[in-house]
Parts: structure tokens; C-alpha cells; sequence
């Protein structure tokens, strides 16, 4: 199925929305509310291919069905995660489904779903769900020279510490795995990386490694979003950096 474009005044602000349900009628409903809402919306009808779509195109917003062939809603939001280079691989996900008791919404939120929708649904509940979509991943500069040479006071002194950071990423890089399984360890790391962030003007993943300390401190359950958008900026940092 094809995705449902909105307006052309609004393409470049309006959020990208997968929708993946087997059911024609609620794929139909959901796709055209949404699109309604102001929303680009693609369709999928089946579990392997909307994990196909969200890994080869960028979506703000997954809404994924509980029930449907090619894997259900939990089965594909795993896959997604633990495809590091997916290009949705950092999107908040919607777990859908026409029942859902309260046992089987702990649990769909412990593996890292942001919400639960009920069908049927309304256009309210649907923008309220909408609320979720993140569309400002470029909002935030990799590298500020400005910063970094109000913190170094002169060029030759930011070149110096950006080499020694440009170091300090690439061994987190290869060392995340294994950070990730002590929190407070991880933790520790954080509060040391977001001085370097500072002194090297790294705005982005400053900010990506203050939303994941964050998370860690309220001792979040299931899946660590954060990390996904954290470690795609630490990657984008070290790219930055090693370029001429």
C-alpha cells in the first residue's frame, strides 16, 4: 500500500507515521485519520513489512498492531531495536490491538512501547498519540565552534580537545555494550561525557547523553529508548569530528 500525503504546505514539518495492522477496515480508518491530523502516513499490512520499511526509510511514529502476520507488535519493535543502523531504529512505537487487559499493557509497555492504543479509537485519542511523534532529530547542531572556542579560547586549543574527545568516543563506541549492563556504571560515564561535550561545543549529544542519565536516574522498565538516540548521535559526533 502507498502512503497517504498531506498537503504540500505542510510536508516538511509534518510528522511520518507507520501504520501496521492486518485488518484492512482499521488500516483504512487509521491511515486517513491520521493523514486528517495533519500526518504523512505509509501503510503496511503485515508485521515483515512494516519492520522493512522502518528499517530502510525514517518515520517519527510507528503504530503497530498486536496481532498480524510476519510478526506482531512486540516481535517487530525487537528486531527494530537491535538493528542499530535501522533508520527508525530511534522512533517512539504505539502498540494497537481491539483488546487489551491490564497485565498485557505492563507488559507491551515494559518492552518499550510509549502507548497503548485501543481500537476502536477516536481522532482525540489519535492526536493525542500523534503527540508522540518526534520530528526535530536535526533541531540540535552536532558540533558549536562558538561554544567551543568560548570554552577553549582559541582555536589551536579546541583542535587539541576535540582530538583527545574524537578518542574519548570511538572507545564509548566500542565499549557501550558492555557499559550498558551496570547503570550507575553507564551513568558515571554520562556525567564525564556531558563536560566533554561542553568544552568541545558537542550540543547534540550532549543533550542525547542528559536524556539517557535521565533515564537511568528514574530507573525507566523495558527497552531504553534513549539509547538508540544516544548512540546514533555519538556516531554522527565521531563522523563530524573525523572530518576535515
Amino acid at each position: 500500500m502507498q502512503g497517504l500525503s498531506s498537503p504540500p504546505s505542510d510536508r516538511l514539518s509534518a510528522p511520518r507515521v507507520l501504520v501496521a495492522d492486518d485488518d484492512e477496515t482499521s488500516l483504512c480508518f487509521l491511515g486517513d485519520a491520521l493523514h486528517r491530523l495533519g500526518a504523512i502516513v505509509t501503510l503496511s499490512p503485515d508485521g515483515s513489512s512494516a519492520l522493512d520499511r522502518a528499517r530502510s526509510e525514517i518515520f517519527d511514529l510507528l503504530i503497530l498492531d498486536c496481532r498480524m502476520p510476519g510478526g506482531d507488535a512486540e516481535s517487530v519493535l525487537r528486531d527494530l531495536r537491535n538493528t542499530h543502523e535501522a533508520h527508525s531504529v530511534c522512533a517512539p512505537a504505539v502498540a494497537s490491538s481491539a483488546e487489551i487487559d491490564a497485565q498485557a499493557r505492563r507488559r507491551l509497555l515494559a518492552a518499550g512501547f510509549h502507548a497503548v492504543l485501543l481500537k476502536p479509537c477516536t481522532l482525540s485519542d489519535l492526536r493525542d498519540i500523534l503527540a508522540l511523534a518526534v520530528t526535530d532529530r536535526q533541531k540540535l547542531p552536532l558540533l558549536d565552534d562558538g561554544q567551543a572556542l568560548s570554552a577553549g579560547g582559541s582555536p589551536a586549543v579546541v583542535q587539541a580537545l576535540r582530538g583527545l574527545f574524537y578518542q574519548e568516543l570511538i572507545t564509548i563506541d566500542r565499549e557501550l555494550e558492555t557499559l550498558c549492563q551496570d547503570a550507575k556504571t553507564l551513568e558515571a560515564r554520562l556525567h564525564k561525557l556531558r563536560s566533554s561535550c561542553g568544552f568541545c561545543g558537542a550540543i547534540s549529544l550532549g543533550e542525547h547523553a542528559a536524556s539517557l542519565q535521565q533515564h537511568l536516574k528514574l530507573s525507566h522498565q523495558g527497552a531504553m529508548l534513549p539509547l538508540g538516540e544516544f548512540r546514533q548521535s555519538l556516531r554522527q559526533t565521531i563522523q563530524a569530528l573525523g572530518t576535515p
